[in-house]
């Protein structure tokens, strides 16, 4: 038998496993985008800013809108305004540089390849986030992707989209208005005291499945993680040894600076409505 050359197919992966952090000003500034999109448009279609860390993790700490129009089998980006848009955001902060670019909606679509191979010429291995702004059931679905080639020997085919780890880390304050963003109908924001309240639930949440998972172990009903129990044990010994007197104390004192605080803006809101209305008097008379 004659032997015959074959050419394999392979993958030709962008870098070692990426994973990105991503801040909630960008999906806060996603959503709202997509509040804003002209009536025509079914998605939104952006570029995101951030850098990129020692660990070859992407720190994305900020995003723009571009302008587009989409068919079944092209997408045209208005890439003046996007590299208008990316002049300004350098001049404000140098540092920030284009990362990769976002999407609305629920995973990869079938334009996703054409926007990725322009984003490829704008950096080197860009990040696709796509962000579900429907939020139904009261959840939404972040996901972030980078492309890997398939090529045949020297020759390019296609490209297929691969997940990435994402982190959504946020302060308290960031998740109550990501709460609050998730809801459909809102009648009015929380104040400080029921953002406090529905934190307080939220770590009695969280406290119970702590209290959950550690029942399970020691029953035998789930087996054993070193890792997670490390990181519970750590987490319990940063809490402060206080006896309940101390700690009843130390929060009636904070609660006591806090009602402080507000009597005094209280009080300094109303002399200057009155000083406002006396020199509106004087003025007339």
């Amino acid at each position: 038998m004659a032997s015959s050359d074959q050419t394999p197919l392979q993958f030709s992966p962008s870098s070692t496993t990426i994973s990105a952090k991503v801040h909630p000003l960008v999906i806060f500034n996603i959503c709202d985008c997509y509040v804003r999109r002209p009536d025509q448009a079914e998605r939104i279609i952006g570029t995101l800013l951030g850098s990129v860390l020692r660990d070859g993790s992407v720190d994305i700490r900020n995003s723009y809108a571009v302008p587009h129009s989409e068919s079944q089998d092209q997408v045209a980006l208005d890439i003046d305004y996007h590299h208008n848009m990316l002049s300004s955001h350098q001049k404000v902060n140098p540092k920030e540089v284009i990362v990769g670019w976002f999407s609305t909606g629920f995973g990869v679509s079938g334009g996703s390849a054409l926007i990725q191979e322009f984003y490829s010429r704008e950096t080197s291995n860009p990040i696709h986030l796509t962000v579900d702004t429907g939020f139904q059931n009261g959840e939404t679905s972040i996901k972030g992707f980078v492309s890997v080639h398939l090529s045949l020997g020297d020759q390019p085919l296609a490209a297929q989209f691969q997940e990435i780890p994402l982190d959504l880390s946020m302060v308290e304050a960031e998740r109550v208005g990501f709460d609050m963003l998730k809801t459909t109908a809102v009648d009015k924001l929380p104040n400080d005291l029921e953002g406090m309240e529905a934190s307080m639930r939220r770590l009695l949440a969280l406290i119970d499945d702590v209290h959950k998972y550690v029942d399970d172990v020691v029953e035998g009903r789930l087996p054993q993680d070193n890792k997670t129990g490390r990181f519970i044990a750590d987490t319990v010994a940063t809490i402060p040894k206080l006896s309940p007197q101390a700690f009843d104390k130390l929060v009636n004192d904070g609660l006591q600076d806090q009602l402080l605080l507000l009597y005094l803006a209280s009080l300094t809101r109303t002399q200057l409505s009155f000083a406002e209305k006396l020199n509106t008097a004087a003025q007339i008379l």
